[in-house]
C-alpha cells in the first residue's frame, strides 16, 4: 500500500511509513474527559431543548401533582451549566495542554499549504482520491469543521443559554447584567432568541452526525485508530507507522 505522508502544517502531526513507532499518545486525560463530559451534556440539552420547545401534550393526574416539564428544564439547566464550566476547563487546558489540545482553537487559516491540506480531504471525504493522508492529530478538515461548527456553535449556544436563562434569575442577576440585558436587544426580541437558540441546537445535532459518521468511517477507510484514541489517548495506525511528532 502506497501512503501520502503530509502534515496539516509544515512540521506538526506528521505520520509515515518507515518509522520506528506505531503508535503515538495524542490525547491528554483531560481532553478525552472533556470529550466524553461534553457529548453526554449536548445528548441531555437536546432531549430536554426539544421537549421545551415542544412540550408533551399532556400528563395523567392533577397539574398540581405533575412537575415533568420543570425536571426537563431542570435536567436542560443543569446540563447547560455543566457545558459551561467544561469549556472554560478546556479553554484553561488548551494554554496549558499539548500542542494537539489547541488545534481546534487555532486553526492554520494564514497558511496556503494547511488550505491545499483541506482541499485534499474534501476529495477524500468525497470518495475522489484514492488514498488518505495520515495525521497524527486532527486532519485540517476536521480541525476547520470542529472549530466552526462545534467550538462557536458551543460559544453561541452558551451566550443565548445565559441570556434566555437571565429572564428567570431576575434583572439584578449576573446572568441578567451579563447576558441578557444586551443579547435579547441584538435580537429584538425574547421570542426570537428563543427561536436562535432552538435553530442552534439543530445546527449542534448536525455537526454531531456529521461528526460520529467522519470518526467511523475514517477508523475503516483510513486505517487508523479514531474513536478509540478518545478513549485510551493513543492514536495507532495500522498499514504505516507514524513519524515522531515534532512540534
Amino acid at each position: 500500500m502506497s501512503v501520502n505522508t503530509q502534515t496539516d502544517a509544515p512540521i506538526d502531526d506528521r505520520a509515515g511509513e518507515g518509522q520506528l513507532q506505531e503508535a503515538v499518545y495524542v490525547y491528554e486525560a483531560p481532553v478525552r474527559l472533556w470529550h466524553w463530559v461534553n457529548a453526554l451534556s449536548i445528548l441531555v440539552l437536546c432531549v430536554t431543548g426539544y421537549f421545551i420547545a415542544s412540550p408533551l401534550p399532556s400528563v395523567p393526574g392533577e397539574a398540581s401533582d405533575n412537575f415533568l416539564m420543570g425536571y426537563i428544564r431542570f435536567a436542560h439547566f443543569a446540563a447547560g451549566y455543566i457545558l459551561i464550566v467544561g469549556f472554560l476547563l478546556r479553554v484553561y487546558w488548551a494554554i496549558v495542554g499539548n500542542h494537539h489540545a489547541r488545534q481546534m482553537f487555532l486553526p492554520k487559516v494564514w497558511s496556503g499549504a494547511w488550505w491545499r491540506e483541506v482541499w485534499h480531504e474534501v476529495r477524500w471525504y468525497s470518495f475522489l482520491e484514492r488514498e488518505p493522508k495520515k495525521y497524527i492529530g486532527h486532519n485540517p478538515l476536521a480541525t476547520l469543521v470542529m472549530h466552526v461548527m462545534l467550538l462557536w456553535g458551543l460559544v453561541f449556544m452558551m451566550i443565548t443559554g445565559l441570556a434566555l436563562y437571565g429572564e428567570g434569575t431576575g434583572m439584578d442577576s449576573w446572568q441578567y447584567v451579563l447576558f441578557s440585558s444586551w443579547v435579547i436587544p441584538l435580537f429584538g426580541n425574547s421570542q426570537d432568541l428563543h427561536t436562535f437558540h432552538h435553530l442552534g441546537m439543530w445546527y449542534i445535532v448536525i455537526f454531531v452526525i456529521i461528526h460520529v459518521y467522519v470518526a467511523i468511517r475514517e477508523d475503516i477507510m483510513s486505517r487508523q485508530s479514531i474513536v478509540s484514541s478518545m478513549i485510551s489517548g493513543w492514536r495507532m495506525f495500522k498499514d504505516t507507522r507514524p513519524a515522531d511528532d515534532l512540534d
